[in-house]
């Protein structure tokens, strides 16, 4: 009965002793993953949840909260603006998939096709991600300017009439798209020519013994090369453009009537403007929601496209 019970209980013994130095060995790694959660927690998750519960309350932060079910809500479908702010957030993030997500894509191609400057030019094209978005902004403000703005100094050349680039309906949401496009440029076009750097050049050069144009090898060798890059990238830009805030607020105000307005500007007006915070919160909450249904739709349409 001794004998036998020995390598039970030594195994046993070992079992404790391999579980020690695996989490000996891994503990900086847990270490770092911990810090990760806490901030994870701290600054996102833990925010998420009271957008949630502030959402049905009304409260000061100074008397007790009142849950109020479902009136917040109410109160932001019987805004006049609610409708406008989607339509416009809908409208912006339309314009900036057409330009914001083809356009690095397109420099990014060129880049790497160039033999000589390349590192110059990468410099030149990330430039505006290094200014502080509120500047650069700003620089576009003075570029739009209807009386010594920069545009309207070139159109002058031209002999065009100057234009009221941010003061007219109709050009007013298409001027945040390019201030947009430009302050995003050099982080897609660095991401994409990442990923155009990692395909094997044999298929390019089996594409052009093949005969082979720039075109044709883009259509046959690089983008299906990097198809899983592009789908990210695509739900990442139509997640960021729907939260638009900065340009809205700095340049237009929301204006002119209301044709700038965006969902997350509306969302601070509440805030922080009309002082409604559950409100802001709940439309807040409208919006996680949407993006959460996209995302959900999105990776299980693009699962499927890629299995």
């Amino acid at each position: 009965m001794t004998t036998a019970s020995t390598p039970v209980a030594g195994r046993k013994q070992r079992q404790p002793t391999k579980l020690r130095r695996s989490v000996k060995r891994n503990l900086t790694a847990y270490g770092f993953l911990c810090g990760a959660l806490i901030c994870f927690a701290f600054f996102s998750w833990y925010p998420m949840v009271w957008e949630v519960i502030l959402s049905f309350q009304q409260t000061n932060f100074v008397d007790p909260a009142v849950w109020v079910g479902f009136e917040n809500f109410r109160t932001v479908f019987n805004d006049p603006v609610f409708a406008p702010a989607w339509i416009n957030t809908a409208l912006f993030t339309l314009l900036a998939l057409l330009c914001g997500y083809a356009i690095p894509f397109v420099i990014a191609i060129v880049l790497n096709e160039l033999r000589h400057a390349r590192a110059y030019l990468r410099f030149i094209v990330y430039l505006p991600v290094m200014l502080p978005p509120a500047v650069g902004v700003l620089l576009f403000q003075w570029f739009y300017d209807p009386d010594y703005g920069l545009f309207n100094q070139i159109l002058g050349i031209f002999s065009l009439p100057g234009l009221q680039w941010l003061n007219s309906t109709s050009t007013a949401l298409i001027s945040l798209v390019v201030v947009s496009t430009w302050s995003n440029l050099g982080s897609g076009t660095l991401i994409y020519l990442a990923a155009l750097q990692t395909i094997p050049s044999e298929l390019y050069e089996a594409a052009e013994l093949d005969g082979a144009g720039l075109f044709k090898r883009i259509r046959h060798v690089t983008i299906p090369q990097t198809k899983l890059i592009l789908l990210v990238m695509l739900m990442l830009q139509i997640v960021a453009t729907m939260q638009v805030f900065i340009e809205p607020y700095l340049l237009t105000g929301g204006g002119p009537e209301d044709a700038t307005v965006s969902v997350v500007y509306l969302m601070y007006q509440y805030a922080f403007n009309f002082g409604n915070l559950n409100a802001g919160n709940a439309l807040g909450l409208m919006l996680m929601i949407v993006l959460m249904v996209f995302s959900a739709i999105y990776l299980r349409l693009s699962r499927d496209n890629t299995v």
